[in-house]
């Protein structure tokens, strides 16, 4: 069978390649994708080629599929797994499979980044025996695809929540996840990711007291507050604050301020950036956790972090990278509940053929998760632009009426009509 896939065989080399898939092992699944969300994880695999870590092969050699927020539909199962996948069934992956070597210890292969016959941005693919093995291959209900395609960004989240620790004197007993009824402060905390923070800080049983946002740009604050209100988050009994730090002198002691002049039990960083990193440091109160969620491109990227009060005042720092299954089979469940609703993460949409350009560039792009629909040939678009577009195209003036139905947020009425009438590939 014929694939067509967007592969990198190089540093900034994507290409969009049709290729012939071997057929199916015994041990392995062939499987249709439907739709992909980019991730700045695949712009930093652009970036990097093979010295990412996740890679594994001579690029030149043997390209990778890239993509890794994937969802689809399986087409075929080989006799291993006949009896617990069937043709049909929808699915999601959790793509860090932490897969053992010949010592017993977990790689840091995943599809999207170390394999030439599995990644997001493809026609259809093969899953290999590891994704059954680690239990990554997992059963997705909904009536849509493009939510399956946002459970692995929501993953990473619900990780760095329950991957959040704290102590107390004298104990050396760690207790896993934010402070429930503390203070969490979300650092450059309104991009898709942040968004996604929001959302699961708000509707998780484990719960802060107080949520400080803070962004340097009004209109992405602006838009935060819209989608997740101060009134919504009041219901499940947190205080939601959003900041706008920008031009304020001392934004670390203002923020101390409205937390009744005391430090926070939590904190956030979502971007990269050195002065926000120290700004959480100072933030940190006593046996405070900050988590760094922004995986950075500069290998040597560094901070300054106060070793004085790592030992005195107990902080300390996580990062995680990636969820794991439990966290993917969470974030499956509360959505099919409707106790999460990411939907607001996706502003722009696009087909197979938008994914190299769009992956290189990520970075500036403006806006949040860019979502590809891998059989269809379409320019990404933002939802936002769907109307312009639509005075010349009647394509787009459909999806703006229905987008606009929905308080201009993707949804599964659009999806449907999308995947009907847009050009294939």
């Amino acid at each position: 069978m014929k694939t067509k896939a967007v592969r990198i065989h190089g540093t900034n080399d994507l290409r969009l390649d049709e290729f012939e898939l071997p057929e199916i092992r015994d041990d392995e699944i062939l499987a249709r994708i439907v739709s992909d969300s980019i991730c700045m994880s695949s712009h930093k695999l652009a970036l990097q080629g093979e010295k990412h870590k996740r890679v594994r092969h001579d690029l030149t050699k043997n390209p990778v599929i890239i993509g890794h927020e994937f969802c689809g539909v399986i087409e075929k199962a080989g006799p291993k797994w006949a009896r617990s996948f069937k043709a049909g069934d929808k699915f999601a992956i959790q793509p860090a499979l932490n897969y053992p070597d010949d010592r017993g210890v977990g790689t840091l292969w995943a599809p999207g980044y170390s394999y030439e016959y599995i990644g997001g941005d493809a026609t259809f693919i093969i899953i290999p025996k590891e994704v059954m093995e680690m239990n990554c291959l997992l059963e997705y209900k909904a009536d849509n695809f493009f939510m399956g395609s946002l459970a692995e960004p929501v993953s990473c989240i619900v990780g760095a929540f329950h991957a959040q620790y704290h102590t107390k004197g004298g104990s050396y007993t760690h207790d896993m996840g934010i402070v429930e009824g503390g203070s969490t402060a979300l650092l450059a905390g309104v991009g898709p990711m942040g968004l996604g923070a929001i959302d699961y800080a708000i509707h998780n049983p484990r719960r802060p007291s107080l949520l400080v946002v803070t962004d340097i740009d009004d209109a992405r604050l602006n838009r935060a507050s819209r989608l997740l209100t101060v009134e919504e988050a009041k219901k499940r009994g947190v205080e939601l604050r959003y900041i706008n730090t920008k031009d304020m002198a001392d934004p670390a002691a203002y923020l101390k301020q409205i937390n009744g002049d005391k430090l926070y039990d939590d904190v956030f960083v979502f971007a990269p950036v050195k002065p926000v990193v120290e700004m959480g440091d100072r933030l940190l109160g006593h046996d405070g956790c900050l988590n760094f969620f922004a995986g950075p491109t500069d290998t040597a990227f560094s901070a300054a972090f106060n070793f004085y009060n790592v030992h005195y005042e107990s902080h300390h720092i996580v990062g995680t990278s990636g969820g794991n299954t439990d966290d993917m089979n969470e974030s499956l469940s509360m959505m099919a509940k409707g106790e999460l609703n990411p939907v607001f993460m996706i502003t722009h949409v696009g087909g197979l053929n938008a994914v190299p350009q769009t992956t290189i560039d990520l970075d500036k792009i403006p806006g949040g998760k860019k979502l590809i629909y891998t059989h269809k040939k379409l320019e990404l678009t933002a939802i936002d632009d769907f109307a312009e577009k639509g005075k010349a195209d009647p394509f787009y003036e459909k999806l703006a009426e229905i987008c606009g139905r929905h308080q201009g947020l993707w949804n599964r009425e659009a999806e449907a009509y999308l995947l009907e009438n847009a050009p294939e590939i």
